[in-house]
């Protein structure tokens, strides 16, 4: 599979990176809140909960509820779904104030 990696994509697969849980763990920043204030700023949040990428997050799921029911594992939107999760993790922007890019 050609993945043709992103610094966002790679971030979400290996929970390393921009990520405020990430980066509070290790002392760089005081905070690992997500900016929403829903709960810290982990993969799970920004994939499954985090109601910032809500309306990105609907479209994730539809393609997904076509073959399959939601949530579904990382896992699996990494290999199945590699294809539309990479283009929903690649709208987002995780540390701003606007949490999805306008495309």
């Amino acid at each position: 599979m050609n993945l043709n990696t992103t610094p966002n994509y790679t971030t979400t697969v290996t929970g390393h990176g921009n990520i405020n849980a990430y980066l509070y763990k290790y002392k760089i920043t005081d905070n690992p809140a997500c900016l929403c204030r829903k709960g810290p700023q982990t993969v799970q949040h920004i994939v499954f909960d985090c109601p910032l990428i809500e309306t990105e997050r609907e479209k994730l799921k539809a393609v997904v509820t076509r073959s399959g029911s939601w949530p579904v594992s990382c896992n699996k939107l990494g290999t199945k779904y590699h294809k539309h999760f990479k283009e929903h993790i690649d709208k987002i922007s995780w540390n701003t104030e606007q949490n999805t890019d306008s495309q």
